[in-house]
């Protein structure tokens, strides 16, 4: 069974940077594709950024390129989304996520995903 745990939310000032975090329990983390995904309120929920598993492509959401990056470490089991220049729009629970059998086209899609962490709450001030 995989379980996944988001740390790093928080509250920050625009153009501020934040660094969340998510650690993967489980076997063969490798073999996931991850994502961070984030839920506004009144707003429906929407891929930030995913990562393919086995080094594979990247996708963001246009709102967030060139601002935000996700990355992996497969060692650690670990999932990390840096925040830079952070906007008030931003504010939301972001999400991690996990999935096999991703393809390109499916990274927008969460119901494509297997296995959800709780959320973190990142909140920017204007």
């Amino acid at each position: 069974q995989v379980q996944l745990v988001e740390s790093g939310g928080g509250l920050v000032q625009a153009g501020g940077s934040l660094r969340l975090s998510c650690a993967f329990s489980g076997e063969n983390f490798r073999s996931y594709t991850v994502g961070w995904f984030r839920q506004a309120p009144g707003k429906e929920r929407e891929l930030v950024a995913a990562l393919k598993r086995y080094g594979g492509d990247t996708v963001y959401v246009d709102s967030v390129k060139g601002r935000f990056t996700i990355s992996r470490d497969n060692d650690k089991t670990t999932v990390s989304l840096q925040m830079n220049s952070l906007k008030h729009e931003d504010t939301a629970v972001y999400y991690c996520t996990a999935g096999r059998g991703l393809i390109t086209s499916t990274l927008r899609n969460g119901a494509a995903y297997d296995y959800w962490g709780l959320g973190t709450q990142v909140t920017v001030s204007s």
